[in-house]
């Protein structure tokens, strides 16, 4: 959970950075998009089916502290960039070092915790995501309005090359399917491209991983574009933009994605549905809160509101990473995982941040500074197409996990 901590933290910090950047650099809304959505994700899906690949064969712990290395080196090197492309290229260095964390990280939690407290396991993991929102927002906010964006990556970037030597002398390499029946010790043999198919053959999987994207979507389109939302609407300083994100996305997001692995769990007992059910009734009213957070006049009713947007939206991962990982075996996990993920952070990091910059800037001429309002507005259709998709995962996940892989 400390190193997802540091994975979001240099994630998303420079969402907090985007308005001094822009400034600088001379940027355009599509182009923050680029950088802190569609580069980064294609990426970070790109590599991170590979390296679930090795994860499922080879030592876990190697490839998560090796990969903190690399994205936390190329975080530091990014307030040394001078242009658009020089910071591109920083980002790209980040989304192949974050490609290496989730897939292996799920793979040795769900080696610790049987099928029926999965949910939460993950959950608690996953709780790293708001921490790490919160973190990098906080300082990021506060340490660009007094001594600029620069160092600001500076600050986050360096001490996680520090944590990946912790990680490499204590984190320990967990006996692989400890947790379930059998041996699973053996190697599986396999053309990685075959496993793939077979993967995206199971509808509830296929489903789930398409509705967490739509999921996402609305998470990364919205949060990408808040601070830039506040700044830009409500005339609100940068180091207090960050504050309020940081408070809402650390403790709404924490409580939101562990309420969802503890109802999934709960629920799950008496009906597996509810892995699925879960992700797709919070999904939904996502979508439906975002509303009434943009519209608002007053900035603290717009902060109440988006406090719900977040609680709802966090719920999903937890649940979808548990029903993916109960319809494999141990030696598919972490290819399970990257698989969920290359879809959720194309459709969701990918195209959220890019589609919302795109209509900004398409608007602005006729909409002035609302335009990035309007813009944001379009995330909350993806949240009811992924609550859709969810709930048709819900009719087939019984089925699915009988067959099995």
């Amino acid at each position: 959970m400390v190193v997802y901590i540091f994975n979001f933290i240099d994630r998303q910090i420079l969402v907090i950075l985007q308005e001094s950047i822009k400034v600088e650099l001379g940027l355009s809304d599509k182009q923050l998009g680029l950088l802190s959505g569609f580069t980064f994700a294609v990426f970070y899906v790109v590599c991170g089916i590979p390296i679930a690949r090795w994860a499922d064969r080879y030592n876990r712990v190697n490839i998560v502290s090796a990969s903190l290395v690399v994205w936390s080196g190329m975080t530091a090197l990014s307030g040394l960039t001078a242009n658009f492309m020089q910071l591109l290229a920083a980002r790209v260095g980040v989304g192949v070092g974050e490609a290496g964390a989730s897939p292996p990280s799920h793979s040795i939690i769900s080696d610790y915790f049987p099928h029926e407290e999965r949910g939460r396991a993950l959950s608690v993991y996953s709780i790293g995501i708001y921490i790490g929102i919160l973190v990098g927002f906080l300082a990021g906010g506060w340490v660009n309005q007094f001594f600029g964006w620069r160092m600001a990556f500076f600050v986050v970037g360096i001490p996680g090359i520090l944590l990946a030597i912790v990680v490499k002398l204590t984190l320990r390499e967990p006996l692989r399917g400890l947790s379930d029946e059998g041996d699973h010790s053996a190697v599986p043999e396999g053309n990685l491209l075959d496993d793939v198919k077979r993967l995206w053959s199971i509808p509830s999987f296929r489903l789930a991983a398409i509705g967490s994207g739509f999921n996402a979507f609305l998470g990364y389109g919205a949060l990408n574009f808040m601070p830039s939302f506040a700044i830009r609407i409500y005339d609100i300083p940068v180091g207090l933009v960050g504050t309020w994100l940081a408070l809402i996305a650390g403790f709404a997001g924490a409580a939101g994605v562990y309420t969802g692995g503890h109802l999934s769990d709960v629920l799950g007992k008496r009906d597996v549905s509810w892995y699925c059910k879960v992700p797709a009734i919070s999904t939904m009213l996502c979508g439906i809160f975002l509303v009434p957070a943009l519209l608002v006049g007053n900035q603290y009713a717009m902060w109440g509101t988006y406090v719900l947007v977040v609680f709802c939206q966090s719920m999903f991962l937890g649940p979808t990473i548990a029903t993916a990982h109960a319809l494999v075996g141990p030696r598919y996990r972490a290819l399970a995982s990257s698989v969920v993920f290359f879809v959720l952070n194309i459709i969701g990091l990918g195209l959220g941040p890019l589609t919302v910059g795109t209509v900004s800037d398409l608007l602005e001429p006729v909409a002035g500074v609302e335009s990035i309002r309007w813009a944001i507005m379009t995330t909350g259709f993806a949240a009811m197409i992924g609550g859709l998709l969810y709930f048709r995962a819900a009719t087939h996940v019984k089925e699915d996990l009988e067959k099995g892989i």
